[in-house]
């Protein structure tokens, strides 16, 4: 699925099948400039891990990359897009089933489809991924045009940019992409120097029941531990794949990654690993798989083989918000969905994503419901967002801790 390389007046555009043809370090210096933001997820690391796994990359995934890079004349890499050609609708958290449905029943065919996304997690970050500069804007205009033009020598029914970042999203509205919005759930660090001084800004209810939660969690004689970079053995991995396995056959009947993805991951990013596991003597039971960012720790996948009362809350929130008071990390994202998330101290934010579909008719149809699905989310935020568990004072900001 080769495309020619786009040219314009000042850049030129060129099509990847596979990261691997990309230089590391030309990609890393578009996807992250900046330590203090880095996205691990967007990284030339990650996303060739998940190639040479074989998780994405060939016909049977249905992920067949398509990555689209922009070069000045003399052949730098101003900008980047990851991107895929899709032929379904899996592994991506930002549901379009309907609409494949609806174009398939008035006789279209709405695969194969174009997604700039991070396959198999819903992180929130930059998809157009420009080196910081004076053409920095004419470079993500230039990517966005060269989706479009993908698309459509593919003959592909639409372009899909999926948890990209507020002003990506704004930006691209007025380019004509179409635009959807949902939620998820993070939690924000106050600069709090411990665990209990966030727990000083709940309410007395929630704070009890988080303490509680905690000691429930550790009942039966398990411990907490934490395992990060060149102390991640295989041995880790082994254990952690076979939680993730569990967790992956139950929720969505087939796993999306395999084994050999894990030991990848932690042969190329080491350093960004942090496996937080519970286990019992010398038996892990339950364990949980966090990448960290410049900014943020990311929790993505979790699992057990014992039922455990409170272990999920506690491996995968509460440990992942002790981390980050340690670290003085602002944010921890937990991935996808999750209201319960609320009560331990997560609040909703808003995600964004942007669509160009070809069809004019499949087209109209979608805005038409994008207009009512933005106005429920946007109502439901705000219905969600009252019952945080925070105090609040007078003027509605967070109460000063109690003595």
């Amino acid at each position: 699925m080769n495309v020619p390389e786009r040219q314009d007046s000042q850049a030129i555009a060129r099509i990847a099948p596979a990261i691997a043809d990309i230089d590391p370090a030309a990609w890393d210096a578009c996807a992250n400039p900046d330590a203090a933001t880095y996205n691990p997820f967007v990284s030339h690391a990650f996303l060739n891990a998940l190639e040479e796994a074989g998780t994405v990359g060939e016909a049977r995934t249905g992920w067949l990359p398509q990555h689209i890079t922009v070069e000045d004349y003399d052949g730098a890499i101003t900008g980047c897009m990851p991107c895929y050609a899709k032929l379904h609708s899996a592994g991506e958290y930002v549901f379009d089933h309907s609409w494949a449905d609806a174009y398939t029943r008035a006789g279209g065919s709405y695969y194969p489809k174009l997604q700039s996304a991070v396959p198999f997690t819903p992180v929130p970050g930059r998809r157009l991924l420009v080196k910081p500069g004076c053409t920095a804007k004419h470079s993500e205009l230039l990517l966005a045009a060269a989706g479009i033009e993908v698309t459509q020598r593919l003959e592909a029914s639409s372009l899909h940019l999926t948890f990209l970042t507020e002003p990506e999203w704004r930006m691209l509205g007025t380019q004509g992409f179409l635009q959807r919005t949902d939620q998820q759930f993070h939690w924000h660090n106050a600069g709090y120097e411990t665990f209990d001084d966030f727990l000083a800004q709940l309410s007395s209810r929630k704070r009890k029941n988080i303490r509680k939660e905690r000691r429930d969690a550790l009942r039966g004689g398990l411990t907490i531990e934490r395992v990060a970079g060149a102390d991640i053995s295989e041995a880790h991995w082994d254990a952690f794949y076979k939680f993730y396995l569990d967790t992956g056959s139950r929720k969505w009947g087939r796993p999306y990654l395999n084994r050999k993805f894990f030991s990848l991951l932690g042969q190329s990013m080491a350093d960004r690993c942090l496996l937080i596991m519970a286990r019992r003597g010398n038996d892990y039971v339950a364990g949980a798989l966090n990448l960290v960012g410049g900014d943020c720790i990311y929790g993505r996948y979790w699992g057990t083989t014992e039922p455990h009362s409170c272990l999920h809350f506690e491996v995968c929130y509460y440990q992942a918000i002790d981390y980050a008071i340690e670290h003085k990390l602002p944010r921890v994202e937990a991935g996808a969905q999750g209201e319960h998330k609320l009560a331990r101290g997560y609040v909703p934010v808003t995600t964004y994503s942007a669509h160009w579909i070809a069809d004019p008719g499949l087209r109209r149809g979608v805005e038409r419901y994008l207009v009512e699905e933005r106005r429920a989310v946007a109502e439901a935020g705000e219905a969600l967002a009252e019952l945080a568990p925070y105090r609040r004072g007078n003027d509605g900001k967070a109460a000063e801790p109690e003595s």
